[in-house]
This record gives structure tokens, sequence and C-alpha cells, in this order.
């Protein structure tokens, strides 16, 4: 009986290679294949495969990000095989009962060796509650000390802390991020949604004020009453910038300021 799979890669030619070496295997079904960690969560959801192939770096929800996605949402965890450029992250890996992990470039061996690895573990138990509980608290440490932000700005490639940013806005499916200070910068996110930005932040301290807006808490400046008891935020960035908060949100603006 083959073991279904579904395999999560930012790369088109790592999962291409990756879904050769498996069908080469021809103990594994691939049920589908994701470009980035939200694709992922979803096609996990959706198929509830046996093995997940899961690529540990990803623009905006990494591998880590998805399985804290999976467990927020009660999903059962899949047997996982992490996949990475870079052995230091073998050991996280296991950290979160992974199968095994696989060095790109992926080896043919290798592969097979972590498909028998899933066999000789399929239908095991999956992790007890308090394993669980200690994998919840390792991703949310992690998420704490997320690391910096790349954005794009006059051709040049730049390295944001978090800390530093005060908002970010989505319009025609592009993202700008905006630091704050008189020497703050404006630049654009590799990410696809504000979802996939708000996965790679603190969510303690980024907030979806909008739709179209994700703010920085500590980067308020001034909460301004607005049209029929809206608000609006004024941000610290040079031009101080005015963000609406969306009627959904103003309850949740209430809660944060004591309105």
């Amino acid at each position: 009986m083959s073991l279904s799979a579904v395999i999560v890669d930012d790369e088109q030619l790592a999962r291409d290679e990756l879904a050769y070496l498996l069908e080469k295997s021809g103990d594994v079904n691939v049920v589908g294949q994701g470009k980035n960690g939200l694709e992922g969560v979803s096609l996990i959801k959706e198929h509830n495969p046996d093995l997940v192939f899961l690529d540990v770096q990803m623009p905006g929800l990494d591998g880590f990000g998805v399985i804290k996605k999976l467990l927020d949402k009660k999903v059962p965890l899949p047997k996982i095989v992490f996949a990475t450029a870079f052995d230091q992250y073998a050991v996280k890996a296991f950290e979160v009962n992974a199968v095994d992990y696989l060095l790109k470039p992926f080896d043919k061996k290798r592969v097979l060796q972590s498909v028998q690895k899933a066999r000789a573990q399929h239908g095991t138990e999956g992790l007890p509650t308090e394993k669980i509980d200690n994998l919840v608290r390792m991703l949310q440490s992690q998420k704490s000390q997320t690391s910096k932000i790349m954005l794009k700005a006059v051709g040049r490639m730049f390295l944001v802390d978090p800390r530093d940013i005060c908002y970010a806005s989505i319009e025609d499916g592009v993202i700008t991020v905006v630091t704050a200070g008189l020497s703050g910068m404006e630049g654009q996110s590799n990410c696809r949604t504000l979802e996939e930005l708000l996965d790679s932040l603190d969510p303690n301290f980024f907030w979806r004020a909008h739709r179209s807006y994700l703010v920085n808490i500590n980067r308020i400046r001034e909460v301004v009453p607005w049209f029929k008891s809206s608000y609006q935020l004024r941000m610290d960035d040079k031009r101080q910038s005015e963000i609406p908060v969306s009627r959904a949100q103003t309850k949740r603006l209430r809660e944060l300021f004591g309105l």
C-alpha cells in the first residue's frame, strides 16, 4: 500500500525533483504540491496525507510556521520530512517530531530512506498532548525571536528588524512596508498577502487593523476619532501616515487602548 504525500516548497525545481524521485520509488503517491506555507496548510487539511515533505525556509510562513498553523487549527500532524539546504536545521526538525530531514540537492538514496522511515512509523500514534504543548511553546518562542524581514527598495534588498516596521499595506497585490522614525524607509515585501506577512511577525505586536493594513501596535502615535464612531491611527513614520480602522476591528482597538 502506497503512502500519500504532499510536497511544500517555494522552489519549482525542488518540487519537481522530489516528485520525480518519489514517483520512481513506486511507494508514494503525491496528492498535492504547494509553493508556500499557506498553500501547504490548505493541502494538508484537504488531503490528510500520510507524509509531508516540508521546506524549512520559505518566504512568509516557513516550515515551522506551517506546523504551528496546523496546531492552531487543531489539524492532526502528519509524518513530516523537512527539506533544507542547511544542516543546522536538523536538530530543530527532530524537536518537532520529524520523521527525517533531507538536504538539498536531493539524493535518491536519502529520499528512499526517508520513505522507509515514514512507512515504519505508519499507523503509529501522533504526538501526545504533553509534547504538543511543548512544541507550541517552542514555536511561540521562535516567533518572539523573529528574524529580520527582507524588503526591496531602489533596486536593493534591505534586512529590517520587525520592531522597526511601522505598518504594511497592500494594493493591487503588492505589499508595501513602511518603517518608523524620521530616517524610516519604504520597501516592498515578497510576501503575497498580508496574512502571509503577519505569519512571519509576532502576533503580540502586529495587528490587522483593516483588510488592507497591518500595523505595529508599538508604533501607533495617536488614535484619531473619525466619522460615525470610527477611528484612524496616526503612525510613527516620517509622514505620520493615517491608517483606517475597519468597523470589524473597532472593538479590538477599544480593547487595546481602553477606549
